[in-house]
């Protein structure tokens, strides 16, 4: 089959590989769209020991399994592996099992034509939701997970609370988006990249600022969302939070220092980590883009899975949109 194949620091190759053979309890899904993670970019930097190369990364991937009960059906994948028998699987917390793993990191990922994984991780799709609008499943249920975690924080009606996002990514416009469905209206995004601005502004209510040069509209929110996760944006988070406010934690791009732990403990301000998404989650970022409350269009770009490699490089150089999905 053909896949896109990260073969070292900043490289990638378009090549044949071996055809996925599935274990006990797996099917294999011939693939059709699979979208780029900021995390598969953090492996292509060279910046993830789990992610040892040559290695398909890729895992926001919908298709049609070859066998099983979904045979022949359009489904959207769940890469995130679990063991299914711990008390995190059997009371609804699947995505903190001690064992949870996700394809394309130590399995083979989706950037390739088929996949093998075990049936319990493919939900099927409605008929008239569009391969590539689903493919926004995996990051979207990111984005439930953690909107649901601020929300359920907030003192008030949604529509009386503020908050501010730091990044304009994928994952810091879908949260935007997931908040605003959620009926929440004074809203900043940070983001530092003109274009992206621009996108954001056409596609969001919520009002993007650059973080360098300008402040947001409020001095400080209910409700901070680093959906980049650096030493920089955890110290913006710690002066954006009003006392008694709640900073969730999303992004993974460094362990540098920032946080200042101080106003944290003297203003009562909540920091809570939040990764990955329940099955639940999952389901309800299926409903949404099936609703059509949340779509890609005039934020994203498509391209084939062949032209993944220039995706990498267009992302890295901050010439892309907020998310490349690859046709496969």
């Amino acid at each position: 089959m053909k896949a896109l194949v990260y073969t070292d620091t900043m490289k990638t190759e378009f090549r044949e590989e071996t055809d996925p053979v599935a274990r006990e309890g797996e099917v294999v899904v011939d693939l059709t769209h699979c979208g780029i993670c900021g995390s598969d970019m953090h492996a292509w930097h060279g910046h993830d020991a789990r992610r040892v190369p040559p290695l398909i990364l890729g895992h926001e991937a919908v298709g049609v399994p070859r066998s099983g009960k979904f045979e022949g059906k359009r489904v959207a994948i769940n890469p995130l592996m679990t063991c299914g028998t711990c008390s995190a699987c059997t009371n609804g917390n699947e995505h903190l099992c001690a064992e949870r793993e996700l394809i394309g990191m130590k399995v083979p990922g989706a950037f390739a034509q088929a996949v093998a994984i075990k049936e319990e991780n493919i939900f099927e799709i409605p008929d008239h939701l569009a391969f590539d609008e689903a493919a926004l499943a995996e990051p979207l249920a990111v984005c439930v997970h953690a909107a649901h975690i601020g929300l359920e924080r907030l003192k008030g009606p949604v529509s009386e609370q503020s908050a501010i996002i730091l990044g304009g990514g994928a994952i810091g416009l879908l949260c935007a988006m997931v908040l605003e469905n959620q009926g929440m209206e004074n809203l900043w995004i940070g983001e530092t990249n003109a274009m992206r601005r621009e996108m954001l502004t056409e596609v969001l209510k919520a009002t993007p600022y650059d973080p360098i040069n300008e402040k947001p509209g409020t001095e400080q929110a209910d409700l901070i969302l680093d959906c980049v996760g650096s030493g920089h944006t955890r110290r913006a988070a710690s002066e954006l939070a009003i006392p008694g406010g709640t900073i969730v934690h999303v992004g993974l791009q460094d362990s540098n220092e920032g946080l200042d732990t101080r106003r944290i403990t003297l203003q009562e301000i909540a920091f809570i980590g939040t990764y990955c998404y329940t099955n639940k989650d999952f389901q309800e970022a299926i409903d949404l883009l099936a609703q059509e409350k949340i779509s890609r269009k005039g934020w994203s770009e498509l391209r084939s899975l062949e032209q993944g490699v220039k995706g990498f490089e267009d992302i890295h150089n901050g010439t892309a949109p907020p998310k490349i999905i690859l046709e496969i």
